[in-house]
Formats: structure tokens, C-alpha cells, sequence
């Protein structure tokens, strides 16, 4: 059995991941491209059973190696951090320290070579720091808790794919953080990603800052010039097939309609909104750089709707898709 095993963190207790992972699971056909278990809670996965409905049966392990990895059975690394009464929709210290306790299970578990990836349900930046954990989030943990200096998020959505040279800052704060040497690491980690995963040369464009990306020094103070070209010229000349600072507003139009096969943001939003208004349930989240792989889903908690079961699981079930495909092959 050469297919690869998958971790899936439950996320934040009190939101929509523990049903979107029932559902995921509930399609037969992520059984046979993968070896899926979750890392949680038993009696929360059963409780987000009774709002989908699946049918599924829970079943409690305490190691990797008892996993059946049967159809109809979801086999979870139970943890045992939460009570069963956990008030849904709302954020909470006990919520937020499991969240990051599942995650770091998951860590160690793949730096042990017991699991091929991790795929993480959605996370609360707030629940988390009220637990003692204060981290951006989820990319942010990884990195700390790997070593890893270098890293980046990528999103990607069916037409689109984005990589950031900044994420969880503000906006002041992210152009002081860009400069020519991250901009180059970031673009690299493009190139050798999509290689990877079967690109031969990959066709990358890298954002402007300012608006038309600054038109020569009509907008802003030289940003483009100073943080951003230096980093292109690099890269084209150990020969990465790169372009840029081009403008904003037009380049996701473009790498939509084909003409890029990546796109290298400056910043949080200047990524995420474009690939968010494809449509938040064909998002997915990778963090670029690490020595694992890791996948998300690109959306949160969805307090508001949680405990329904209308919580939609198609970026779960692609970012599932998208582990298998990035992890390591056994043999």
C-alpha cells in the first residue's frame, strides 16, 4: 500500500472545520487516493456528525499505526483536550490551545516520517491567542515550530495561483518589510515549487507595489526600483522565466487567461482578493518552504454558520487533492 498518509488537524473546535472534514470524508473517493485520519477530538468529530449527518462511524486511536484507514470508519488521533458541551460559534481559550495542540501532533508526527502531509481545517486567530498561543496563524506556527527561516503562503485556486512576499502585517509595515532579497527568495520558492509539481519552467510575474506599479515614479517614492527589480534581474539571470513589478489591477486578469502560471504579491490582500473572488470553496492555502507539506483550507472558522451542516467542504476536499498530489511517494 503505496498511498500516502494524510493528517487532518480539526481546526478550531467551536467552528466549521470538524464538519467539513465529515464531509470530506464521506466521499469514497478520497479513501482511494489516500490514507486519511484526523488529529482532535472523538467526541467533538462525533458531534459534528450528528449536524451533517454522514453516517460515518468515529472511531478513537491513540497511535498512527492503529489506523484502519477504512471507508465508513473515520479513524481519529484523539487527543482528549475538550469537552463535549463546547459552546459552538463562540471563541474560546480551550478551543484555541487544542487548535495549535493538534497541529503540533501533526508536526511531530510528519518530522517522524509517520505521515506524508498535513491538511489543517480552519483555525481563530483569537481563540489561539487566548489560549497562549500568539501566532498569525496557522503559517506562521508551522514555520516557528520546523525551524524554517524562509517561507511563504501560497493560494491556489483552480485559474490562479498567488505567492506572498509579506502576509499577516500591515499594510505600512509590509512595504518596510520588502526588500530585494526577500522578493528573490520568494520568486525562487515559486520556481522550485512548481517544478515540483510538474511545471518544466514556470511562467512567474511579480506585483507592483503602487499603483501601475509606480509608472516610473509617478506613484509613490521608488519602491519598484529599489525593492522589486533588483530581485527580478537575479532571478532571470540564474534563469527563472520571471517578469515584473508589473501592475496589479491587470496582472490577475492576465495569469487567469493563461498568460502566468504564478503570481508573486507584495502583500496580504494585494493576494488574497483575487483569488477569494473566485470563490472561497476553491481556495486552497500552501505553506511554501517547509521540510513538510501542508495544505488548507482557504477559508476560517465561519462561527456564524457553524453547527448548521451547510458549511460547503469543497476547499477541504481540494486542499485534501492537493496534499496527495505534493506529498512524498512511498514505495
Amino acid at each position: 500500500m503505496n498511498k500516502p498518509i494524510i493528517g487532518i488537524t480539526m481546526g478550531d473546535a467551536a467552528g466549521v472545520g470538524p464538519e467539513i472534514i465529515m464531509k470530506s470524508l464521506h466521499d469514497p473517493l478520497v479513501y482511494e487516493s489516500c490514507r486519511p485520519f484526523v488529529i482532535g477530538d472523538s467526541k467533538i468529530m462525533e458531534r459534528a456528525d450528528r449536524f451533517v449527518q454522514t453516517g460515518l462511524q468515529i472511531r478513537s486511536i491513540q497511535s498512527v499505526s492503529e489506523a484502519q484507514f477504512q471507508y465508513g470508519t473515520v479513524d481519529c488521533l484523539d487527543l482528549n483536550l475538550l469537552p463535549a458541551d463546547l459552546p459552538i460559534g463562540q471563541v474560546s481559550a480551550e478551543a484555541g490551545h487544542a487548535s495549535f495542540s493538534f497541529l503540533k501532533k501533526a508536526i511531530e508526527l510528519a518530522n517522524a516520517g509517520e505521515i506524508d502531509a498535513i491538511c489543517t481545517a480552519p483555525l481563530n486567530k483569537e481563540a489561539l491567542h487566548k489560549g497562549g498561543h500568539i501566532y498569525p496563524g496557522h503559517t506562521e506556527i508551522l514555520a516557528d515550530l520546523t525551524d524554517t527561516k524562509d517561507f511563504s503562503m501560497m493560494l491556489s485556486a483552480p485559474k490562479l495561483k498567488v505567492i506572498h512576499v509579506t502576509t499577516h502585517v500591515g499594510i505600512i509595515d509590509a512595504v518596510k518589510m520588502i526588500n530585494p532579497e526577500r522578493v528573490y527568495k520568494v520568486i525562487r520558492m515559486a520556481h522550485e515549487t512548481l517544478q515540483k509539481a510538474g511545471y518544466t519552467s514556470p511562467k512567474i510575474a511579480v506585483c507592483g507595489i503602487n499603483p501601475h506599479a509606480g509608472e516610473n515614479g509617478l506613484f509613490g517614492y521608488g519602491e519598484e526600483e529599489e525593492k522589486i527589480i533588483p530581485a527580478v534581474k537575479q532571478a532571470q539571470e540564474e534563469g527563472i522565466q520571471v517578469v515584473g513589478p508589473l501592475p496589479a489591477d491587470t496582472l490577475f486578469f492576465r495569469a487567469t487567461r493563461g498568460d502566468f502560471d504564478i503570481i508573486v504579491a507584495m502583500y496580504h490582500d494585494q493576494g488574497h482578493g483575487p483569488i477569494k473572488v473566485l470563490g472561497l470553496e476553491a481556495g486552497v492555502n500552501i505553506t511554501v518552504g517547509l521540510p513538510i507539506i501542508r495544505t488548507s483550507v482557504d477559508h476560517g472558522t465561519a462561527f456564524d454558520i457553524a453547527g448548521k451542516g451547510i458549511a460547503d467542504e469543497q476547499s477541504m476536499k481540494e486542499a485534501l487533492r492537493q496534499a496527495i498530489e505534493l506529498a512524498p511517494k512511498r514505495v
